[in-house]
């Protein structure tokens, strides 16, 4: 074991024993996860494991239950408003309050989606069809689009509602700059109007939570958590001894590896899905050089012959069966079969063919190959550093040089946002259950409200603009006929290289009555003890 092992060992060690020597009470969850939350703010990343924290602490209008079926949140009620398509009507919930004791009405939620629409908001394309949002009186909203949009409530289940006056009086008005380091009062603190209120936060190390007493949800959830204290673990196996030994009582990602040696445990179960999610990779194709390759002047990964011969070499069966233990589901498409859009002949994937793969290098001009740099993050997907290590190999086959960098995702993420890096591992979950979510971050052209995740650099006008009608396109066959046709083109030209949607093994102690939610998003308040 190195040093740092040892020492990121000492430190879980260290943060899951200060103050909670022995066996936790019934009424206290100690939860741990690979990867900590990015940031406190709510509307600066839009990101699962920030998402799954923010969950327990800030809400939306509308949530998603652990089947991820919509429930009324703060709102308890929403339709389109007669005679008027391009508007939808909210009803608020009534008496509700935020942790720090002020009410909750219409200005909070104008106030969340004005600053959820910011440029330095991370969930802008989520919302980016709002035209205006109009308080009708204290309770009552009313959400204007340009034109229909038949799924705007789809895009609203992690839209969190912020407290106006708080957010002034902490000069967080605007969501802070993830990608520059920036600081601010929101990233550390929270004042939400959910089950759990925020007691303490050590980013990295530990967070704990304490029961909301006033929360409006009494009676209507479970709600028998007192407590969370939530430990980010990025080592495998110091997270699945803390399990064992009965240090935590749930992890959300158990190492495929030990899935057998969790369910055997006595006092344990694992729990499993599939999850909403793909993981692939993504390659900068539309700038005229490369920055982390070794070919000056070009960009091999414009050719589409090159992009083509990558595909052909991932042996995404080899990665499912060694890396991922069968604990994986093959694709060839960048969304999970959940999702409006999916289909039998988009989840086809090539055989593995390195002949046609070299055949295509050579015709494209890279007969003798190239070396690049391959960015990873090693604490967000199940094994995700092992699926760039098998990469790495199979690229090589191919006279593709890869040169791994494996960090954190703190790390990794601004790589692809900033556009700084050209091959990387991501993977995306589809809360809307819609393709328009997918095209928004990762097709549509880079601009002020969408393509923030294209690290592709992929840009169509035709493709845009054919993106852009989904938003107002009431007629459901043509619009899941616009669909069908910007897939194509994804596929046809091979913009990212799918590998694979991902299962999820949440292991936890026998006496917890949990489902596994498919967007890997534990909403604690719905959670029981045997």
């Amino acid at each position: 074991m190195n040093k740092n092992s040892k020492k990121l060992m000492a430190l879980v060690a260290a943060a899951l024993l200060t103050g909670t020597a022995g066996v936790a009470s019934a009424e206290t969850l100690r939860w741990a996860r690979a990867g900590d939350s990015l940031t406190m703010d709510p509307h600066s990343q839009n990101e699962g494991p920030t998402h799954a924290l923010a969950q327990q602490i800030y809400e939306p209008l509308i949530s998603p239950d652990m089947e991820a079926k919509p429930i009324p949140a703060l709102a308890t009620e929403w339709a389109v408003k007669e005679g008027d398509p391009n508007v939808w009507v909210f009803k608020l919930r009534e008496g509700v309050k935020f942790h720090g004791g002020e009410d909750f009405n219409s200005e909070d939620v104008v106030f969340s989606f004005t600053r959820a629409k910011h440029e330095s908001s991370d969930m802008k394309e989520l919302i980016v069809t709002i035209k205006e949002v109009r308080a009708v009186d204290d309770y009552t909203v009313e959400i204007e689009t340009d034109g229909p949009n038949p799924i705007l409530p789809n895009n609203l289940t992690n839209l969190f509602m912020m407290d106006k006056g708080w957010a002034e009086a902490n000069d967080v008005t605007v969501p802070a700059e993830f990608d520059t380091g920036e600081e601010t009062y929101a990233v550390r603190n929270a004042n939400g109007t959910g089950a759990f209120m925020l007691e303490s936060r050590e980013p990295d190390t530990k967070t704990v939570l304490k029961a909301n007493p006033n929360y409006w949800g009494q009676g209507q959830f479970p709600l028998e958590i007192t407590e969370i204290i939530y430990t980010p673990i990025q080592n495998a196996a110091t997270r699945v001894a803390a399990l064992l030994s009965g240090e935590v009582d749930l992890i959300q990602d158990v190492p495929v590896q030990d899935l057998g040696r969790v369910s055997d445990a006595d006092g344990l179960i694992v729990n499993n899905a599939p999850q909403n999610r793909t993981i692939f990779f993504g390659i900068n194709s539309g700038d005229d050089d490369l920055t982390n390759d070794n070919i000056d002047g070009k960009n091999p990964f414009a050719d589409v012959r090159v992009r083509q011969a990558m595909n052909l070499a991932i042996d995404r069966d080899a990665i499912k069966q060694v890396v991922m233990r069968g604990q994986s589901a093959p694709t060839g498409v960048i969304i999970p079969p959940f999702v409006n859009g999916w289909t039998e002949a988009l989840n086809d994937y090539p055989a593995v063919d390195i002949d046609a793969a070299k055949n295509l290098m050579t015709e494209a001009g890279y007969g003798d190959g190239f070396e690049v740099t391959l960015h990873c993050p090693n604490d967000r997907y199940v094994n995700d550093e092992a699926i760039c290590q098998a990469a790495v190999g199979m690229m090589s086959k191919i006279g593709i040089n890869a040169n791994l960098v494996a960090q954190s995702k703190a790390q990794h993420f601004p790589l692809i946002s900033g556009k700084t890096t050209d091959f990387y591992l991501l993977g995306w979950g589809v809360p809307t259950f819609d393709s328009e979510y997918v095209f928004n971050f990762l097709v549509h052209g880079t601009t002020e409200d969408r393509g923030s995740w294209n690290g592709s650099r992929f840009d169509n006008e035709e493709i845009n603009a054919k993106i852009q009608s989904l938003g107002s396109e009431t007629d459901l066959d043509k619009r899941n006929a616009t669909i069908a046709e910007i897939w194509q083109v994804v596929q046809d030209e091979q913009i990212y290289l799918p590998i694979h949607n991902q299962v999820l093994n949440w292991g936890m102690k026998e006496n917890i009555d949990f489902p596994v939610q498919p967007e890997d998003q534990p909403h604690f308040k719905f959670l029981k003890f045997n």
